[in-house]
Parts: C-alpha cells; structure tokens; sequence
C-alpha cells in the first residue's frame, strides 16, 4: 500500500460517516434503535428453554404467537421510525403500548429487558423533534437595535410626521396600524 492509497481509505471512510452522522441527525435514530432492539428478546425469550444444572425449564407461553407478533411489530415500528421520520409519533405511541401489552403476553416483557428497551424507545420516538436550520440573514434587512437607556427595541423606523402612525402605509410603510409614540411603540425623536 502506498500513503495516496492509505490517504484515500482514511478520505472515504471519514466521507461515509459524515454522511452516516447527517442521516442520523435527520431521524429518530436512538429511539428506533431501542425499539428494534426491544423486539429481538421479545420474540426469542418465550421459544428458548432454560437449563440450570440437569433441570430444564421451559419458557414458552400460551401466548406464544401473541410474542412473536409483538416482536416483529416492535422491529418494524423501530424501522419506520428510521425511514419514516415523519409517522415518529403513531410508531413511539404504538411502541409503547406494545411494550406494555409484552408485560402480560410474553414473560414480564422478556424479564422487563424488551419492556424497558420498548418503553424507552418509544418515549424517544415521540419526543424528538426535526432540527431547524438557522435561517440566514440578507444584508439588507433591517437590524433591530437596543437602546442602553431603556432596554426597548426600536427597528430604526420613525413616526410619520406629526408623531402618529397613521397605519395606512405612509412613510413607515404600514408598520402596524395604530402604534403610536403614546403607547410605546415609537419614541419621539
């Protein structure tokens, strides 16, 4: 290997998780992870037997069925919260009350590991929020400056003459109709 060679490997590889980071950040990304997680022993707790020393205790429940159709449900909501970031709420909601329903069906929610797992990644689910980009100020919108002596915010506008804001559009270009320097919105100069 040559150091262009390393140097491309360590370029591609820092690219892939810059872009793994931003398709992270775009999504519920723990939520759904915790969720798709809580279905794994959900589903495989109530098939598997349990041997200490030469006994062998059987898991299985009536409800059999009933875990394996919660798990699977918990791994695909825990999908649809990674690739369907906007139902996030309808999947943590369902998540939860999935979570809750596997305390009954299937082994105090596979010993509370898939019940805790569900529960969490549930509430995550419904709790995260898309990022907002900061928008970008253009040059030549007006700045709003604050006065040292009274704390007030003032845009730089002043009243129209006479001291009154008529509101129709006159020379303050129809800030807001009615404000005048008597009820604070303006000061006389």
């Amino acid at each position: 290997m040559s150091a262009d060679t390393r140097s491309r490997l360590t370029d591609t590889l820092g690219r892939k998780r810059r872009s793994f980071r931003g398709w992270r950040g775009q999504r519920p990304f723990w939520g759904g992870l915790l969720t798709l997680l809580a279905g794994v022993p959900i589903m495989y707790v109530p098939y598997q037997n349990l041997t200490l020393g030469s006994l062998t205790i059987r898991l299985a429940t009536t409800a059999g069925a009933g875990s394996l159709i919660i798990g699977i449900l918990l791994i695909v909501l825990g999908l649809t919260m990674w690739f369907q970031p906007q139902s996030r709420v309808f999947a943590g909601v369902a998540a939860i009350l999935l979570a809750l329903v596997s305390l009954v069906v299937s082994n105090f929610g596979a010993f509370l590991i898939g019940f805790l797992l569900g529960l969490i990644g549930g509430a995550l689910g419904v709790s995260w929020v898309p990022g907002i980009k900061p928008a970008r100020k253009s040059p030549s919108e007006p700045t709003a400056e604050m006065s040292a002596d009274d704390g007030e915010q003032h845009t730089g506008t002043q009243p129209a003459e006479g001291g009154e804001n008529t509101g129709k559009g006159g020379s303050l270009g129809g800030d807001l109709p009615g404000a005048s320097p008597m009820n604070g919105r303006y000061r006389a100069a």
